[in-house]
C-alpha cells in the first residue's frame, strides 16, 4: 500500500492511499480519516460510498464529516466509485464506465474483467484496511450518496451480519426500475433481469433480505427523484424485516449542499449503533 498524502485535521489524520487490486485488476485509490482516538487503540469504522462521476475526493472536500467523526471517535473510509486506468475499459459517458461502477460485479465483457466493485468493497478493501489501520472491524457501518447510497443499501442488506448501521443520502433505491441505471445494469450484467436483483435494494427486500434500521434523507427538490424512487423503498420496507426512517427534506436538491447539511445527523446515527457499549 502506498501513502499518497496525509493531513492533520481536527486532531486526527486524513490520508489518501493507493494499492494494487487483484479484484479490479488495477490500482485503486481510497481515503481514510482516523480520529484522534485511534492513537489509543482501534476505533469503529464507517464506510462512505460516493455517487456517479465521483472519486474518493468528493466527500473529502465537500462532505464536512471530519469534525464530527473526530468528536465521536469513528474512522471514515472513502473508496473510489469504479476501477480506473489506461487498461480499464471506459466510455465518455457520465452514466457508464469510470465513475459509474454501480457497486456491482459485472458479468458482461469487457466490463467483467475490472468492474467488480461489490467484491472489492465487501471483501478486498476491508482486508487491506484491517491490515494497515487501527480499526474495529467488528463495528462497521456504511452510508453513501445517490449511486453510493444504492451501494450502501445493497451492501448492508447482503451483509447484515457484518454491518451494525446503514444510512443513505438520496439513494438510487430500485435501479432496475429506473431508465438510466437500468441501461447500465443491462450492459454490466446482461439482459436477464433476474440477475439484477442482487444489486437492487427494493428487490433484495422483496426477496427476503432485511436490515434492522435504515435512515434515508431525501430532498424533495431533487431533480433526480424519478430515478431515485424513494417511495418504492418505503413500500418495500412496510411491514417487513427492515425499519426504514425516510425523511423528505423540504427544498433540498441532490448536491453536496444537501449531503453536508445532514452529514452530522448521519454520523450521530451511526455512532449510536457503533459506539453504544464501548
Amino acid at each position: 500500500m502506498e501513502t499518497l498524502s496525509t493531513e492533520k485535521s481536527f486532531g486526527g489524520v486524513q490520508g489518501v492511499y493507493r494499492h494494487a487490486s487483484g479484484v479490479t485488476g488495477c490500482d485503486m485509490t481510497f481515503a481514510v480519516y482516523l480520529p484522534p482516538q485511534a492513537e489509543d487503540g482501534p476505533v469503529p469504522v464507517l464506510w462512505y460510498l460516493s455517487g456517479l462521476t465521483c472519486t474518493h475526493a468528493n466527500v473529502m472536500e465537500k462532505g464536512e464529516y471530519r469534525r464530527m467523526a473526530a468528536e465521536l471517535g469513528i474512522a471514515v473510509i472513502c473508496p473510489d466509485t469504479s476501477p480506473r486506468g489506461e487498461a480499464v475499459p471506459d466510455e465518455d459517458d457520465w452514466t457508464f464506465g469510470g465513475g459509474a461502477g454501480f457497486y456491482l460485479d459485472a458479468t458482461e465483457a469487457p466490463w467483467s474483467a475490472n468492474y467488480r466493485m461489490f467484491s472489492y468493497i465487501s471483501q478486498e478493501l476491508p482486508a487491506v484496511v484491517a491490515a494497515h489501520f487501527p480499526l474495529r472491524m467488528d463495528r462497521q457501518g456504511i452510508f453513501g450518496h445517490s449511486m453510493g447510497g444504492h451501494g450502501a443499501l445493497i451492501m448492508a442488506l447482503r451483509h447484515s451480519d457484518r454491518f451494525r448501521s446503514c444510512s443513505a443520502f438520496a439513494p438510487i433505491t430500485s435501479p432496475s426500475q429506473a431508465d438510466m441505471p437500468a441501461a447500465a445494469f443491462a450492459r454490466y450484467l446482461g439482459p436477464d433481469r433476474d440477475g439484477w436483483r442482487a444489486y437492487d435494494s427494493v428487490a433484495l427486500i422483496e426477496d427476503g433480505h432485511g436490515f434492522p434500521e435504515i435512515l434515508v434523507d431525501q430532498g424533495d427538490a431533487d431533480n433526480f427523484l424519478e430515478m431515485l424512487l424513494p417511495q418504492r423503498l418505503e413500500a418495500a420496507c412496510r411491514g417487513g424485516l427492515t425499519n426504514l426512517t425516510l425523511r423528505m427534506q423540504p427544498g433540498y436538491g441532490h448536491a453536496y449542499y444537501f449531503v453536508s447539511t445532514f452529514m452530522e445527523d448521519h454520523l450521530r446515527w451511526h455512532a449510536a449503533r457503533l459506539c453504544d457499549d464501548i
